[in-house]
């Protein structure tokens, strides 16, 4: 394909279906950064609502941006549950929402980093850090995997075979009641398999890793490669926890969180 060529089908690409070139990631990630340092100066000439954790405006603030964060909760979401028919916008919406809503995040915090809840700040830290990772440095070494033959996939002995035809022949049996047209080599356990039929849907998933382990998969890689992933979503799921927990926290123990001083913000009850 020569460059015009090329330079069409880009073109004939819908907008929304493009991705997120490294280029403008790390511009975006640049300008979040930017965007936190600026709020930390000019914090102190701000007017006392803004400044004062819990004021009716931080309030709001902390609500729009946790709205923002739970985008890439439902990215996930409609990524296992094999439902999306854009996967690709729904990244690019995780990535700008991911941005805007730790912007908002930290203004919601009021620059008080001495409490519990600046924890999530953490994780949002380290959900930027592992993100950025892969997809600047992560996905070039996952290329460089796919074309090269590591040792860890050489046919191996007789009895890890012999396990590994036990264990496709089980995956098939399953197979057959989680989704009889689906073929064992290409298929995946996906959200809506788990609400059907759970038990069989943690039955094949235990099988997928046993083999992975048998085949090695995972030391096949760096350990960097291998467990970024599984890094990311636990750190994920741990923060979307932390703002359930804040979220009722602030609602329902409304005295408790204001330990004593004035409750300025929307709650049920001051517990």
């Amino acid at each position: 394909m020569n460059r015009a060529s090329a330079g069409d089908s880009l073109m004939a690409v819908p907008a929304a279906r493009r991705d997120l070139p490294n280029a403008l990631l790390l511009r975006l990630t640049g300008a979040t950064v930017a965007a936190i340092m600026a709020w930390f100066l000019v914090r102190p000439w701000l007017p006392p609502a803004w400044r004062e954790a819990g004021s009716p405006e931080l309030y709001v603030t902390g609500v729009a941006g946790a709205l923002l964060l739970l985008v890439p909760a439902l990215f996930a979401l409609a990524k296992r549950s094999g439902l999306s028919r854009n996967p690709v916008g729904w990244f690019n919406a995780h990535v700008w929402c991911s941005c805007a809503g730790t912007v908002l995040i930290v203004i919601h915090s009021a620059g008080f980093l001495r409490r519990p809840p600046a924890l999530l700040l953490l994780a949002l830290l380290a959900l930027g850090v592992l993100g950025v990772w892969a997809r600047v440095r992560g996905s070039r070494r996952m290329a460089a995997t796919f074309a090269s033959k590591a040792p860890a996939f050489r046919p191996p002995d007789a009895a890890t075979r012999e396990r590994l035809r036990t264990l496709i022949a089980d995956k098939r049996r399953l197979l057959a009641v989680l989704d009889p047209a689906a073929r064992e080599g290409t298929f995946s356990v996906t959200l809506p398999h788990f609400l059907k039929t759970p038990w069989q849907s943690l039955a094949y998933r235990r099988l997928e890793l046993e083999e992975a382990r048998l085949l090695g998969t995972r030391a096949a890689v760096s350990g960097a490669q291998a467990w970024w992933r599984p890094l990311h979503l636990l750190i994920a799921w741990v923060f979307v926890l932390g703002i359930l927990i804040h979220v009722i926290t602030v609602t329902f123990f409304a005295g408790y969180v204001a330990d004593g001083g004035p409750i300025t913000w929307w709650h049920l009850t001051a517990w």
